[in-house]
């Protein structure tokens, strides 16, 4: 029996749909607004809010919040700008939160 493994994604915890791949995580350390979250470096299948600036845990930042394009849920940020040196790293990228998203592992088997 051969098997084929496709990519490992996050999709949208209410409509399925997918929104992140697996292979983009940076952290899984992180805090958002509902407890645990995950940094992206890019995410999909969204739409990205207005921005504006926050106070988050690691000080100020400009963010945008970051909606499914299907269901309209909220799904977490996106890090525009950050103000403090040791922060940079995070502008362009996305958080989701864990609550927000399911992961799909996409396995396939052939016989």
């Amino acid at each position: 029996m051969a098997e084929i493994v496709g990519p490992r994604l996050y999709s949208c915890c209410n409509c399925r749909n997918q929104v992140a791949l697996h292979d983009d995580v940076i952290s899984k350390s992180f805090q958002g607004r509902n407890g645990r979250a995950f940094l992206f470096s890019h995410a999909m299948n969204i739409m990205v809010g207005p921005k504006e600036d926050r106070q988050l845990m690691t000080g100020l930042h400009t963010v945008a919040d970051v909606y499914c394009c299907d269901c309209r849920e909220v799904l977490g940020w996106k890090y525009e700008r950050a103000y403090e040196e040791t922060q940079k790293y995070k502008e362009g990228k996305f958080i989701l939160e864990k609550s927000k998203i399911v992961k799909e592992n996409w396995i396939y088997f052939l016989g």
